[in-house]
C-alpha cells in the first residue's frame, strides 16, 4: 500500500493531527499509545522539541504500520533524508518551500506544507503537496478559509493549524477544513497520559458532533 494511500485512510479516520511539540523520548510512546487509543492516527513530533528524530524513530518502532508519524517544523532538505532514513512518512513544515516538498513527494513521504494566502498555496500544490496545512490559523481566520476553499481546487485537503481548539474547531470545519492539527489543546510538555487522553476525547466529541 502507498504512503499516500495510508495517509488517506489515516486522515479518514480521524482528521486530528497530534502536534506533540516539546515532547520527549522518554515519554513519547506512553503519550502516543493513549493518543492511538483514543483514535487518531497521524502524529506529528516539530524538529524544535527536545531531540525529536529519536522521538520519532521511536514512534516509528511502535506505531509505524498503524499510523502516520511524520515530524513538524521541517525546513530543509537535509531534515527530510534524516526523516526518510529513520521512516518517518509526512513532512510538516510551517512555510512553503519548493525544494523541501519536491524532495519530500521524491522520498515517497507525505508533504503538509504552511501557506498563509492563495499564491502560497497554489504553488505548493504545483510542487506535489498533498494537502495545505494554514498557518498560522489566527491570522487567517474562518473568513479567510472561506475566501481559500472558494478559489482553490475542490479536492484540496485544508488542514487547519495554530489556535485551533474546542471553540473554534466546528466552524473552522464549516469554513472548509478538512483536518485540524492540533497542539496545545491536546498535549503540552509534561502532561500526564491521563489528561492528553481527556483532551483527545474531548476533541473527537466535538468533531463527531459536526459529522
Amino acid at each position: 500500500m502507498s504512503t499516500v494511500t495510508r495517509f488517506e485512510q489515516a486522515f479518514a479516520a480521524c482528521p486530528l493531527i497530534a502536534i506533540l511539540r516539546g515532547i520527549t523520548p522518554g515519554e513519547v510512546l506512553e503519550i502516543a499509545e493513549v493518543l492511538f487509543d483514543s483514535g487518531l492516527r497521524v502524529i506529528e513530533v516539530p524538529l524544535n522539541s527536545p531531540d525529536p528524530f529519536d522521538s520519532i524513530a521511536r514512534l516509528v518502532s511502535r506505531f509505524g504500520d498503524k499510523a502516520i508519524i511524520g515530524a513538524g517544523t521541517v525546513t530543509s532538505i537535509a531534515q527530510v533524508s534524516e526523516l526518510r532514513h529513520i521512516g518517518a512518512t509526512a513532512v510538516i513544515s510551517p512555510h512553503f518551500d519548493p525544494a523541501v516538498i519536491r524532495a519530500t513527494v521524491a522520498a515517497e513521504m507525505i508533504s503538509l506544507p504552511g501557506v498563509l494566502s492563495p499564491s502560497e498555496a497554489f504553488a505548493a500544490l504545483a510542487a506535489g503537496a498533498h494537502g495545505l496545512k494554514l498557518f498560522p490559523m489566527e491570522m487567517i481566520g474562518v473568513s479567510g478559509v472561506k475566501a481559500m476553499r472558494a478559489v482553490l481546487p475542490k479536492a484540496t485537503r485544508l488542514i487547519a493549524v495554530g489556535g485551533v481548539g474546542l471553540d473554534n474547531l466546528s466552524a473552522l470545519r464549516l469554513a472548509g477544513c478538512a483536518g485540524f492539527g492540533v497542539g496545545s489543546t491536546l498535549y503540552k510538555p509534561g502532561d500526564l497520559a491521563s489528561v492528553v487522553k481527556s483532551n483527545a476525547i474531548a476533541l473527537l466529541a466535538t468533531l463527531r458532533a459536526e459529522l
